[in-house]
């Protein structure tokens, strides 16, 4: 890397970002009301912009800002567009949900930027406290959006569990970054494996603060035992926030996580293996729990929570894997954080085409759908396929590159673990294409049809739904089959934090 600078223009993305919300949030003051459907496009228009710009600034760039706080590098670049991109997607799936069922929409989208905002940052972080203001960033962001259907007693419900849990996460975090700066006298990721790999003696004290982070950044990606507040609050929250609770929530936390262990941690050397243990094992436990429970979800949102679930704990072994020796599993976690929230995206964009038609959100209600909707209901079962790992979709091929790389790295038990934990989600994911194809429509109120009882199922989804929907089935076909180009890609990432 070049020496340390404070070069501000390197942050230029992020100041354009911020500048991008408030620009939303003011132009929506003037507008009327029947030309709201404005702002979405701009925020898109936005982001679209900032991608570009941040290809041509920071190609290429390796560079410390602020003594070391902030790396701008090939790892941050990659998170920064994938986070950006991801952002226009999710708006392009929520506008016709924000525009028919949600108020003030100048302040979701503006809200929405400043999360991407934090998630950026989180990627971009070498110390413990930025990363912490970032990641609060994120956090209260994510807070008013799970609250934002205001007329909805189950979305204020699941915020205030949320803000709740959220709470006691976050000073859990800070009192662990406080334990570690106490006991080492430094909170940046390169000092504090220096600190672990030269201490004769590593202090108790140390290790509880460790701990204590690591119990805080699992609450944050809703790992086993620190997952009770995501069903409820997945249930609650308005559709598309709970796709990006489920998608870019989770990315940006494993950034972070990602950033930390490669270079706090993994460069400890003998102390590090000392908790890879502890952290296999919570991934062996969201794997088996989260697949298992969500074997008894009658609710789409519960199921797709308890599924997301089951997926942390397939990332976390990618996180116990890795190792100074080899980029391999860096490589899996990033790859699968990809192709998971494609897949993902393309299933909750098809189940929010389906509420925005019929108001419904119950599995049994999915019954006859490829007799009246056969795109959204063909989208679905893609997404649905790739999420169980089968052959020629994306989830296939970040499955066996992720286990292959947990061992690789001679954590065969967990490989095999995550194997069966994946027959085990193939059941659920196949019930719900069993329910679209095989199951009749549920009958309405006085018999019927599916048409009777939602006559809106003979109007096609609209053209952005569509547009999500399309590309995001050839995204996952194109990564079930050709993915050498993203994994040059993140290999390169990947360089950028392993020692």
């Amino acid at each position: 890397m070049n020496n340390l600078t404070d070069n501000l223009e390197l942050l230029t993305p992020e100041f354009a970002l911020a500048g991008l919300a408030f620009l939303v949030f003011v132009v929506d003051l003037f507008l009327p009301k029947d030309r709201k459907g404005f702002l979405p496009w701009l925020s898109i228009a936005g982001l679209l912009a900032l991608i570009a710009g941040s290809l041509v600034m920071l190609w290429d760039e390796e560079e410390l800002l602020y003594d070391g706080l902030l790396a701008v590098d090939a790892f941050a670049l990659f998170f920064k567009i994938f986070f950006m991109g991801l952002g226009v997607f999710i708006i392009l799936s929520s506008m016709d949900f924000v525009k028919n069922k949600l108020d003030h929409q100048g302040e979701f989208y503006g809200i929405l930027l400043f999360s991407i905002l934090g998630m950026n940052i989180m990627a971009q972080s070498r110390e413990l406290l930025t990363a912490y203001i970032a990641l609060e960033l994120l956090s209260f962001s994510l807070y008013v959006l799970a609250a934002y259907a205001k007329g909805d007693a189950r979305s204020n419900e699941s915020a205030l569990k949320y803000i709740i849990i959220g709470a006691v996460s976050s000073a859990i975090l800070l009192y662990g970054v406080s334990m570690v700066y106490s006991t080492v006298g430094v909170t940046k990721f390169d000092d504090i494996a220096s600190a672990l790999a030269l201490a004769a003696e590593v202090s108790p004290a140390l290790w509880v603060g460790v701990a204590l982070i690591l119990v805080g950044l699992m609450f944050k990606v809703s790992a086993v035992p620190f997952h009770m507040w995501a069903p409820d609050v997945y249930e609650g929250a308005p559709y598309p926030v709970t796709a990006y609770l489920a998608i870019g929530s989770k990315a940006a936390a494993f950034a972070l996580i990602l950033r930390l262990v490669a270079e706090g941690f993994v460069p400890a050397g003998d102390r590090w293996e000392q908790w890879q243990l502890i952290i296999a094992v919570l991934a062996g436990a969201s794997m088996l729990v989260g697949n298992f429970v969500a074997l008894a979800q009658k609710n789409l949102k519960r199921l797709m929570a308890y599924s997301s679930i089951g997926h942390v704990g397939f990332i976390l072994a990618g996180i116990a894997a890795l190792s100074s020796s080899s980029d391999l599993a860096s490589n899996g976690v990033m790859f699968y954080l990809v192709g998971y929230s494609i897949t993902n995206l393309v299933v909750f964009a098809a189940i929010i085409s389906f509420f925005n038609m019929t108001g419904k959100e119950m599995i049994a209600d999915l019954g006859g759908l490829a007799d009246h909707q056969p795109f959204l209901a063909a989208s679905m079962a893609m997404g649905m396929f790739s999420l169980a790992g089968l052959p020629i979709f994306a989830g296939f091929t970040i499955k066996f590159y992720l286990f292959t790389a947990v061992a690789t790295e001679g954590l065969l038990w967990l490989a095999g673990l995550a194997i069966f934990s994946s027959l085990i989600s193939l059941y659920y994911y196949l019930q719900i294409i069993r329910q679209m194809y095989i199951e009749p429509a549920p009958a309405a109120d006085g018999g019927g049809d599916l048409l009777q009882a939602h006559p809106a199922l003979t109007q096609r989804p609209s053209l952005t739904l569509l547009t999500v929907l399309g590309s995001g089935m050839a995204a996952i076909i194109w990564l079930g089959v050709y993915p050498k180009p993203l994994i040059d890609t993140i290999q390169a990432a990947s360089r950028a934090i392993l020692p």
